[in-house]
C-alpha cells in the first residue's frame, strides 16, 4: 500500500515561484516513477513532469523551461519547483507514483494552485 500527502501549494502573483513536495508512504519508493499531474476546473487532468528512480525526467510542454522536477530517494520525497508561474498554471496539482513492476499508480488528494493576474 501506497499513500501520497502533497504540501506547498497556495495563491501567488503571475511571475512568481512555489515549490510543491510529496511524501511518500510504502516501501521501496525506489521502484517508482514519480509524477505531478494537474486538473484545472473543467479540463481534464494532465501529465506535468515525471522522474524515474534513476532522476531521468520529462515534462508536458507548457511547463518546459519554467518548471523542475527532483527527487530524495532518502527521504522519499519529489518536489515540484515552479517558476516564472501564470494563471493558466492555477489548477489542483496532484502527486503520483508508478509502480515499475505491476504498472499500478497511485495518487495523492492533491494541493491547490492559484496563479493572480
Amino acid at each position: 500500500q501506497v499513500l501520497l500527502g502533497e504540501s506547498g501549494g497556495g495563491l501567488v502573483q503571475a511571475g512568481g515561484s512555489l515549490r510543491l513536495s510529496c511524501q511518500f508512504y510504502g516501501r521501496d519508493f525506489s521502484a517508482y516513477v514519480m509524477e505531478w499531474y494537474r486538473q484545472a476546473p473543467g479540463k481534464e487532468r494532465d501529465m506535468v513532469a515525471r522522474i524515474t528512480p534513476g532522476s531521468s525526467t520529462a515534462y508536458g510542454d507548457s511547463v518546459k523551461g519554467r518548471f523542475a522536477i527532483s527527487r530524495d530517494n532518502a527521504r522519499s520525497t519529489v518536489s515540484l519547483q515552479m517558476s516564472s508561474l501564470k494563471p493558466e498554471d492555477t489548477a489542483v496539482y496532484y502527486c503520483a507514483a508508478l509502480a515499475l513492476r505491476t504498472g499500478q499508480k497511485y495518487w495523492g488528494p492533491g494541493t491547490q494552485v492559484t496563479v493572480s493576474s
